[in-house]
């Protein structure tokens, strides 16, 4: 073939891809699983191999992950304020391209993970949790304006499966690498070898912007609905807030607490995990079906509830069936949680684009910053490790049962228009 006609043969099946619903939300999970399954949640599996392994403490541990949310947050302020404070550079640097470069760079962060140099290692979950945030955000965007433009938003629901098949390889990996007695850093270089795969899929599909310039704005504009006031919006943010301290602190420290609750030698704390993910991806699944004309905050409130009484199941009953059916319960409503606090964001605000999801995250990262330093504390002062977890637990179902109640607030008080 001439050289220079390569380009122009190629380009057709590449614009393709991105016209085919399908193929765009496979590669929105594919994204997802990648920069969270593995960017962010990879962390989680790993730590008690690194605990065995004596490189790290369960206090450093905790300082990592918090490193990581840091960065989260960091990212997702970034994401907020770019429309804002530089809209042309904006324009360059679409969702697409930012995306593909947070996708490179989580492949670089985890491979470094593995390096036997554990002063840096902080500096990298930082920037990992930058990475992350950068691929969430605008992953999410992207696909699901393509999807509408595309005539196809319920298919929406399927980029969040990423995260939870996401968890559920590298938990499944991981429990395979105890097994074999391999150590954390091995576990490190093969994720970050696993993302490289899932990059090279996604790389023909994430392609340009999701919407002309026109068609963004005739997307935006529309009539005001109530409850799009301020109050609203901040009760979102609030709401949304909560969730991530709501969930952080189980899913962070879960495989620990479950070798400090069950006898040693137990094989149920490796699966708790890639449970949690299977639970993940079938909720984000089940997001397909949703009806469009179903109020999204009470969907939010049933969805709180759920993630608070699976963690109060764990401890009423700190056993391995309650382990496993919180675990599960916990992950069900894990990503639907995100889509329908997006789809509730754009309703809230439509005019604010990228933004106001931006804001959402942010908040979201907020509360995932408190939840470990604050087990951390707990820890310290309480008279057993079991107790400090329990503590921490305690406070992490209040805060999800504090946002079911936000959501029913404003769902009463702004009720949908028929």
């Amino acid at each position: 073939m001439d050289p220079q006609t390569a380009p122009h043969a190629c380009a057709p099946s590449v614009a393709a891809l991105s016209n085919q619903p399908l193929a765009v939300a496979l590669a929105g999970m594919a994204a997802l699983a990648a920069a969270m399954g593995i960017g962010r949640f990879a962390f989680t599996p790993l730590l008690p191999m690194m605990l065995h392994d004596g490189v790290i403490t369960l206090a450093g541990g905790s300082w990592l992950a918090t490193a990581n949310y840091l960065g989260y947050l960091v990212g997702a302020l970034a994401c907020m304020a770019l429309p804002w404070v530089a809209p042309q550079a904006r324009q360059r640097w679409h969702a697409a391209r930012l995306a593909r470069w947070g996708l490179g760079a989580t492949v670089l962060l985890t491979l470094g993970m593995a390096l036997p140099l554990p002063a840096t290692w902080p500096a990298l979950r930082f920037a990992a949790g930058v990475a992350s945030a950068l691929v969430f955000l605008n992953v999410s965007v992207w696909c699901m304006v393509r999807l509408v433009a595309l005539g196809q938003p319920a298919l929406g629901g399927l980029i969040f499966c990423g995260p939870g098949l996401g968890i559920v390889l590298t938990g499944l990996s991981a429990s395979a690498m105890v097994a074999l007695q391999w150590p954390a850093a091995a576990g490190w270089a093969v994720f970050g070898l696993l993302s490289v795969g899932l990059c090279a899929a996604i790389w023909p599909v994430l392609q340009g912007v999701a919407l002309p310039a026109a068609a963004a704005g005739a997307h935006a504009s529309g009539r005001v609905l109530r409850g799009q006031g301020p109050l609203a919006r901040a009760g979102l943010v609030l709401a949304y807030g909560l969730a991530g301290l709501g969930y952080i602190v189980t899913a962070t420290f879960l495989p620990v607490i479950a070798r400090a609750a069950l006898p040693a030698g137990s094989p149920w704390p490796d699966l708790f995990w890639p449970l949690f993910g299977a639970g993940v991806a079938l909720g984000a699944a089940l997001t397909t079906r949703t009806p469009a004309a179903w109020d999204r905050r009470w969907l939010l409130m049933a969805a709180y509830a759920l993630q608070a009484g699976a963690i109060a199941l764990s401890l009423v009953w700190p056993g391995p069936l309650g382990f496993a059916l919180g675990s599960l319960l916990l992950g069900l409503p894990f990503t639907a949680i995100t889509f329908y606090a997006l789809q509730e964001a754009r309703r809230v605000w439509p005019a604010a684009g990228d933004s106001f999801p931006g804001l959402l995250t942010a908040a979201y990262g907020i509360g995932q910053i408190v939840g470990p330093p604050m087990v951390a504390w707990m820890l310290h002062h309480a008279a057993t490790q079991g107790q400090g977890f329990v503590y921490g637990l305690a406070v992490a179902a209040a805060a999800l049962g504090v946002g079911a109640a936000l959501y029913a607030v404003m769902a009463w008080r702004w009720p949908l228009m028929r």
